[in-house]
């Protein structure tokens, strides 16, 4: 394992729609594969959409056409793993744009440890969340609370999770979450009185990345957009030089 970097970016873009953020992760991911850039956590809060991931079927999506029409729902078939899922308000989406040649180069070693940051985040807010043997994602009770969904390229990661805060759960009746018939989908605010909103919520996942993951320190900025030229001082205008 070459030595871990020090520093990890988090870049925090607020509410934005799915594609212009894939288009940004895939930037990230090449200037990560490059090592133009450290490790980098994209959060964000969506506008409503289901994505269907490579091992998906358009089966699990039960939503009528009327359903997404006045719901406003995008369906966006994707490059992660993963079957199909919901983002959108009130969930807390994070991309962790990582490099494992500088961590461990194991899949199942990223996965669980994604799902520890929240096993542990929830803990510490008195929430008993768990692995499901079989599954990926964190659990509480038999209900998902934390769904996960990667792609690893040259060991260098893209997509993440979906951490349901405040998250409308009707949202889900127009799909068969993750493809699994026989479970449902849980959010912080119906586990937790008073639960604290998504923007609290953001520093103490940030913590947890932090600590789990071995980082000494962490810079953040926030964007209003990814039509951005630069990140950090590291351009972005030429990345399609480092892009396959």
């Amino acid at each position: 394992m070459t030595q871990q970097p020090n520093t990890l970016w988090v870049v925090d873009l607020g509410q934005q729609p799915y594609r212009p953020v894939w288009e940004f992760q895939k930037k990230l991911n090449a200037l990560r594969q490059a090592d133009r850039i450290p490790d980098t956590l994209i959060l964000v809060e969506h506008h409503p959409v289901y994505t269907i991931g490579k091992n998906g079927s358009d089966l699990h999506v039960v939503a009528t056409d009327t359903f997404l029409k006045e719901r406003g729902i995008e369906v966006v078939h994707v490059d992660r793993g993963g079957d199909v899922t919901y983002h959108g308000p009130g969930q807390l989406v994070g991309y962790p744009i990582f490099n494992l040649h500088y961590h461990r180069e194991s899949v199942s070693w990223f996965m669980r440890q994604l799902e520890e940051v929240f096993i542990r985040l929830l803990g510490e807010l008195g929430i008993p969340a768990r692995r499901e043997e079989g599954y990926t994602g964190v659990w509480v009770g038999d209900d998902k609370i934390v769904a996960l969904g990667v792609r690893i390229r040259k060991w260098v990661t893209m997509h993440g999770f979906a951490f349901n805060v405040h998250t409308d759960l009707s949202f889900y009746d127009g799909i068969i979450p993750c493809g699994i018939f026989h479970k449902g989908v849980t959010s912080l605010h119906l586990l937790l009185e008073n639960a604290p909103t998504l923007e609290a919520i953001k520093p103490d996942v940030v913590a947890q990345f932090r600590d789990i993951f071995g980082f000494h320190e962490v810079q953040t900025v926030q964007l209003e957009h990814v039509a951005v030229t630069e990140i950090f001082g590291v351009p972005l205008n030429d990345v399609e030089n480092v892009m396959e």
